[in-house]
């Protein structure tokens, strides 16, 4: 399938001080979109001006939430190229999540494709300041209009283009965390492992007391038990236990964070013991409290890595390495940030030029 480049009559004025970004406010000149019809298949894509599109009252997406999306991001490095940091596997985690919602499959050769030419021609909406990103957001939403509970026949895929600043604005600090007793984000056989807007949706309230409490991010335990740890916020979470990393086993519930697998392979190389297991709330805050969890860490595409130094249950609250940044966590924020940035010349092949 060819990619129609529409011509672009006006440009938006860029934010001229980029210590101002902040995120998902500001957009690029152009989007990328494509259609999909059942029997036709995908078609019509083309690189067009940003700007709304019309939507049917009745478009199935408003209705019933057939819609996914991705985040990831493309990178001004050292030597003044860009690059995104492992496209493939967000495009292939895009796939899997339409397939969990009966949403349309990309090519997904073709899709990196088109993401690359958009952010070629937006390539001056890639900031240059220390820390900074071009956020990229591809998205499907289900267009069909009528009102009945069945997958839609026809659907849009589009991506959009963010520039944002550093995600520490006070500098990398530990964040504050509600263990959270009463919402859970997913349950087993649902749609948790899957990036779709309902999860997110569903996890609003309990951020908002939160917020409320006085912490930072709420941290997710399982929707059987209420006793095992899942997912801090939108990120997945390790742990330090006696000097091994825990973190949460995938079984359907949580993200298969492309951050998660990144810290993973890298903590295995730095010569740490990884475990993929259920870690219960109890083991955290006492582990936390003995010295046994000497760190903890939130991974995501946002914030790269995010120390965590304190944890709330209940009426107990415990410290994690005095709130104070530990020693892998940094090793790993800026051995991610320097494979991105192109500050280290061994790259794992996660690093795809623009």
């Amino acid at each position: 399938m060819d990619i129609e480049i529409c011509p672009l009559e006006t440009l938006k004025p860029r934010l001229a001080d980029e210590s101002k970004l902040v995120f998902g406010r500001q957009f690029s000149d152009r989007m990328f979109l494509m259609e999909y019809d059942a029997g036709q298949g995908w078609h019509s894509a083309r690189i067009k001006p940003y700007g709304p599109f019309t939507l049917d009252p009745a478009a199935l997406v408003l209705h019933y939430g057939q819609e996914i999306f991705e985040g990831l991001k493309a990178f001004r490095r050292q030597d003044g190229s860009i690059a995104l940091f492992r496209p493939a596997d967000n495009i292939h985690r895009f796939n899997k999540s339409a397939r969990r919602m009966c949403m349309p499959e990309v090519d997904e050769a073709f899709f990196l494709r088109a993401i690359k030419d958009l952010v070629r021609l937006e390539a001056d909406w890639v900031p240059r300041s220390e820390g900074t990103s071009l956020y990229i957001r591809p998205t499907m939403i289900a267009t069909e209009a009528v009102l009945g509970v069945k997958p839609a026949a026809r659907y849009y895929c589009y991506v959009i283009l963010s520039p944002v600043g550093p995600y520490y604005k006070g500098g990398f600090q530990p964040v504050k965390i509600w263990i959270s007793d009463s919402y859970t984000r997913s349950a087993p056989g649902g749609t948790g492992e899957a990036k779709t807007g309902g999860n997110y949706a569903a996890s609003l309230l309990a951020a908002q007391e939160a917020a409320a409490r006085g912490f930072d991010q709420v941290l997710w335990l399982d929707a059987v038990e209420r006793r095992y740890v899942e997912e801090v916020g939108s990120m997945n979470i390790c742990f330090v236990v006696d000097g091994t990393l825990v973190t949460s086993p995938l079984h359907g519930t949580i993200l298969d964070g492309i951050t998660r697998r990144s810290v993973l392979t890298l903590a295995r190389e730095m010569g740490l013991a990884v475990e993929e297991r259920a870690l219960s709330v109890d083991e955290l805050l006492d582990g936390a409290a003995n010295g046994r969890i000497s760190e903890s860490f939130g991974t995501g595409t946002a914030a790269v890595v995010s120390p965590v130094g304190q944890l709330t249950y209940r009426d107990r609250t415990v410290t994690i390495n005095n709130n104070q940044v530990g020693p892998l966590t940094l090793k790993l924020y800026e051995t991610l940030t320097g494979i991105q940035y192109g500050r280290l010349a061994d790259n794992h092949g996660w690093i795809e030029p623009v």
